[in-house]
């Protein structure tokens, strides 16, 4: 976390007596201010007002203003959490078009008029921020050459990766939660609490809807695939989160019969299948893994869905392992911490031979003695033994579980085995599960991770799943995971429906209306009346309007005009010229409340200045395109059936300049892109043209 004794160039410490935030409630309506307005700018000026205002990090001549937040994370602690706010103004922007926007599929949304940042910056990139500016201050020979001059401090710091966490929201309410990092990747925080906090942000300011990259690993495992598999639903899915738009033209109805085909996976048809394409050793861990889950289960575990969702849930449950354990190779038996000076060879080496002895007992207690005794006669070194017998207790090692006990009359320690060959899964896939077994099993946090690492590289992940071998339902397992691990736009729509009607009566009384607007297309003559009802225009949002109830049609105008102004870039000249869907011709003096019921939507059709070209691809002289897909020189025309830039690595042909996937063209992720590449299309008709 940040201290509070920020240093960026001249940034304040914080004063004695500067408000102290409670970050576990921030963000609640009424914490720190009640959030009542329905567009999120409003919200946002309202919250702006309780921060301080970092003027090391602000910059008059681009418009760039920052300001900041102290969060108390724990009660009397010294070190705050700090929350920046950044208002990003659209002429101070590196980059005009949102990328993530075009990702997500709103490339059709209008450039707006300003970005929010709200980041929590770790101390990385705090100090990183720090150095950036510095160095630009001093103006001396440094690593940051290609810093623009006269570039913000604030954009030094929203550049940089690595924030605890980065959202940020277009000032038309969509918004972009761009980075978490939680307790992972060394945060105190806990990404629970990140998400929550985040969650609480997007719903006081009122945000629209809110889009994320899902990229989340939780210890080598890619957290969309484990908990599809177990919940139905990506881990940001807790929060609401759902599919939003697949890369490689996958769909939700793609994505939702993907994770039915591997919840509904049969534990009992899988073990046998792996056991046909696999090394037989892997295939009697797998079943000794299922075994230890049916047994520590009050209730049958059928599929995998059932299996990972039962492992999740019994994690949960399980106190936090603080050793740091070396989950690189997986042993079903013994686990050796990365501090242990024995390899993993010798040690397994070893709990064999103490099996062994114990078997030689006859399944009756033994005193630590005499098995150290016994096994003493074929391993020298005494060290070795000693660490072994202090780690083996309640471990599985092959088919037997090996049980440590003290006695209470002699109180000596005492080892005995238990075989688990009965707790198997039989021919007709049922468990007969023992119920003295089940209460001896001892499972840590750590040995359950490892066993679900174990599940995930070799039933998911594992390419011998794909191979030529491999029939039946399980050769649906490799495209299923494909697809899961392509589903990672994930968005939550916070509006839902519109707004609460506001309605006061008395002539000086206000009610509520819902407009968007609409550029005229002078080059075609349309019924727009007809092209609203059916939504076959993409139109902005609809954004509130508050009147008075003895407000015109004029009145209306200039609010709307004032509105949509103030959100988006495209629109700085607009002019509201008809109400494109009233089905009378409404003159500037009319009542407006006498034409439209309060809370009605409202499409007015108007046109910009400084506009050249037709319809919804306007330009702005001299400026570019209003929209957030930008330029549409680029073609895309993928054999997957992508037609625009999904975020994913492209190449373009080099004859026909179409740019397709590089992993649809099998140039492999590991692969650099070719220096001249012709797609398939192209080498045909080459092949075709008649010879001089």
């Amino acid at each position: 976390m940040s201290s509070h004794n920020l240093d960026m160039s001249g940034s304040k410490k914080r004063k004695r007596g500067e408000r102290v935030f409670r970050f576990k409630t921030f963000g609640e309506n009424g914490y720190p201010v009640g959030f009542v307005a329905s567009s999120l700018r409003e919200n946002v000026k309202a919250l702006l007002e309780y921060g301080h205002l970092e003027s090391a990090l602000c910059n008059s001549a681009t418009g760039i203003k920052s300001w900041s937040f102290h969060l108390q994370v724990h009660r009397n602690a010294l070190v705050h959490l700090v929350l920046f706010v950044v208002e990003e103004p659209i002429e101070a922007s590196l980059n005009r078009h949102c990328k993530q926007c075009q990702y997500v599929g709103w490339g059709q949304h209008m450039v707006c008029n300003k970005k929010y940042h709200f980041v929590l910056p770790s101390t990385d990139t705090m100090v990183a921020a720090a150095c950036l500016n510095n160095c630009k201050v001093a103006g001396g020979n440094n690593n940051y050459d290609d810093i623009p001059a006269g570039k913000s401090s604030s954009l030094n710091l929203l550049e940089l990766e690595g924030h605890i966490m980065h959202g940020v929201f277009h000032s038309n309410g969509f918004g972009h939660l761009l980075c978490v990092n939680g307790a992972e990747t060394g945060s105190d925080l806990p990404g629970h609490q990140i998400l929550e906090f985040w969650d609480r942000l997007c719903t006081g300011l009122r945000a629209r809807k809110v889009s994320l990259n899902d990229v989340s690993h939780k210890k080598g495992m890619e957290l969309r695939l484990i908990h599809g598999v177990a919940y139905s639903e990506p881990w940001f899915g807790r929060w609401g989160y759902k599919f939003g738009r697949g890369t490689f033209c996958v769909t939700q109805q793609m994505y939702q019969s993907a994770i039915e085909a591997l919840q509904g996976m049969p534990l009992c048809l899988l073990i046998h299948h792996l056991a046909d394409i696999t090394c037989n050793q892997l295939g009697h861990d797998i079943s000794l893994i299922f075994s230890r889950y049916h047994a520590l289960s009050d209730h049958s575990l059928a599929t995998l869905g059932d299996l990972f969702h039962f492992m999740l849930e019994l994690k949960s449950r399980l106190p936090t392992d603080d050793q740091n354990w070396c989950i690189d190779s997986y042993n079903p038996g013994m686990l050796v911490e990365t501090s242990c000076r024995w390899s993993p060879k010798r040690v397994e080496m070893a709990s064999r031979v103490i099996v062994e002895a114990l078997k030689r007992a006859h399944f009756r207690w033994v005193s630590r003695q005499e098995v150290r005794d016994a096994a003493r006669s074929y391993i020298g070194d005494t060290g070795l033994l000693d660490f072994v017998l202090k780690s083996l207790g309640n471990q599985i090692v092959g088919n037997y579980l090996v049980r440590r006990s003290l006695n209470p009359v002699t109180k000596v320690l005492e080892y005995c085995l238990e075989d688990l060959s009965n707790v198997s899964p039989n021919q007709d896939g049922n468990v007969m599960t023992n119920t003295k077994v089940k209460g001896w099993y001892k499972i840590s946090r750590f040995q359950l991770m490892k066993d679900m690492f174990y599940l995930y590289k070799y039933i998911l992940k594992d390419q011998k799943l794909s191979t030529g071998t491999t029939t039946g339902i399980f050769s649906a397992i490799p495209m299923a995971v494909r697809i899961i691990l392509d589903s990672k736009y994930l968005v939550k729509d916070y509006r839902g429906e519109l707004p609460h009607v506001k309605l006061e009566l008395g002539p000086e009384g206000k009610s509520n209306l819902y407009c968007t607007v609409m550029l005229r297309n002078s080059t075609q003559v349309l019924d727009y009346n007809k092209m609203i009802n059916n939504n076959e225009l993409l139109l902005p949002p609809y954004e509130c309007v508050t009147l008075k109830n003895n407000a015109t049609i004029n009145d209306l105008k200039l609010e709307v005009e004032r509105n949509f102004k103030e959100i988006y870039w495209g629109l700085k000249s607009f002019v509201v010229e008809t109400i494109a869907n009233l089905s009378i011709d409404a003159k500037g003096t009319d009542m407006v409340f006498g034409l439209v019921e309060v809370g009605g939507k409202i499409v007015l059709e108007g046109s910009n200045k400084d506009m050249r070209g037709g319809g919804l691809g306007l330009v702005r002289e001299h400026e570019g395109p209003i929209l957030e897909c930008g330029s549409v020189n680029c073609i895309v025309d993928c054999p997957c059936g992508a037609k625009d830039d999904d975020g994913e690595r492209m190449v373009c042909c080099d004859i026909c300049e179409v740019w397709q996937h590089t992993v649809c063209v099998r140039i492999p992720n590991n692969e650099q892109v070719p220096h001249i590449f012709i797609c398939n299309r192209c080498e045909r008709e080459i092949v075709l043209l008649p010879s001089p």
